[in-house]
């Protein structure tokens, strides 16, 4: 059966885990300064795509957690690719940018890009070993 490789799984995990706080100290630092230097639909954007950062990142540390149960024989290979336990949301998580009337910040749309691209990553690599369970 297929498994996650350590070394690729681990740094993953780091990169995910630094997004993830990377993402919060946004939220909670950052955001509320961008915003005020925004109209309507700047706020907006920046709530959904915001929002949208962590969804990404949740399912992506969500799987890779269960990725490390499998790993440390916690659960079943089958059992981490069951529907439920599989990476979600993905008509949010893979959807592109809507088109808003001002530009979002720098820092945000950094966060956008690189938490898109693990999801990406990540998704690929699900893909990749539920090929070989079926």
């Amino acid at each position: 059966m297929a498994s996650i490789q350590p070394v690729f799984f681990s740094r993953t995990y780091d990169e995910a885990l630094s997004l993830v706080e990377e993402a919060r100290n946004y939220v909670a630092y950052v955001e509320p300064r961008d915003r005020q230097r925004l109209g309507l639909a700047g706020r907006l954007g920046v709530s959904c795509e915001s929002m949208r950062v962590t969804s990404r990142l949740t399912q992506v540390m969500a799987w890779l957690l269960m990725q490390r149960a499998v790993a440390i024989g916690e659960i079943s290979l089958d059992e981490a690719f069951k529907p439920d336990n599989r990476l979600g949301a993905q008509e949010i998580c893979l959807r592109d940018l809507v088109n808003y009337t001002e530009d979002l910040p720098k820092s945000l749309k950094s966060l956008m890009d690189r938490s898109l691209n693990l999801y990406i990553r990540v998704s690929r690599l699900e893909n990749r070993i539920l090929d070989t369970l079926h």
